[in-house]
């Protein structure tokens, strides 16, 4: 975080539609406003406990605020409980970039990875970067529903964009793609509950399925 007002990404009237929704808005809050500003409108926490007790009215009022108060987090800020892991020698591999996150429950990662080629293992990309890839993915009984990989048509086929980490695909790909280093290429199991889950997907993917996904990241932009 630096001290630079960061760009706000929606107006009033954009923020109050129905285009955006709450957990958009508490994400982006957690991100980038202060700690006092989470902690006075009790914004800390792990994401789905706080969205199931604020309304979608609370959030825009506190993205409101925020843009009015410009009580955004300064560079090198952390809040008391990251200050208090980086003193304890068994909780520093728990410090992350953002403090924010050592308030957010861990949870069992519900995807396996498997490297089929090594990236730079230099270039990450981050929550919001926008990744391009390559991918197939197939049920486990070999059964492809979906894949953008042509080998005879490589060239003229462009790769899949998508801002990473912003809710724009299943939570496996989210989860597993920001593991990934530019250029690497792996194979992906995702368990149903961060795939499709219950309700699968009409005509290709039946319930409660475990995916086999292909995918080779191109670009981190």
């Amino acid at each position: 975080m630096s001290d630079v007002t960061p760009e706000l990404p929606w107006t009033e009237e954009a923020v109050k539609g129905d285009a955006v929704g709450k957990k958009e808005i508490i994400t982006w809050l957690q991100e980038h406003a202060s700690f006092k500003f989470l902690a006075d409108n009790k914004l800390k926490g792990a994401l789905k406990n706080i969205a199931k007790v604020k309304s979608k009215d609370d959030c825009v009022k506190y993205y409101l605020q925020l843009c009015e108060s410009k009580d955004f987090r300064k560079e090198g800020e952390l809040d008391e409980s990251a200050k208090a892991a980086a003193a304890d020698k068994d909780a520093v591999a728990a410090v992350t970039e953002s403090a924010a996150n050592l308030d957010i429950a861990t949870e069992t990662p519900k995807f396996k990875k498997a490297v089929l080629k090594k990236g730079n293992k230099l270039n990450y990309p981050r929550k919001g970067d926008t990744v391009k890839v390559y991918y197939k993915g197939s049920l486990v009984n070999g059964t492809v529903f979906d894949t953008n990989i042509h080998p005879q048509r490589r060239g003229k086929i462009q790769p899949l964009a998508f801002k990473v980490g912003k809710g724009l695909v299943i939570r496996g790909w989210d989860e597993a793609l920001l593991t990934m280093s530019l250029g690497e290429k792996a194979q992906i199991t995702i368990e149903p509950e961060w795939a499709y889950g219950k309700r699968g997907l009409e005509g290709k993917i039946p319930p409660n399925a475990t995916l086999i996904f292909e995918v080779e990241l191109m670009a981190i932009e």
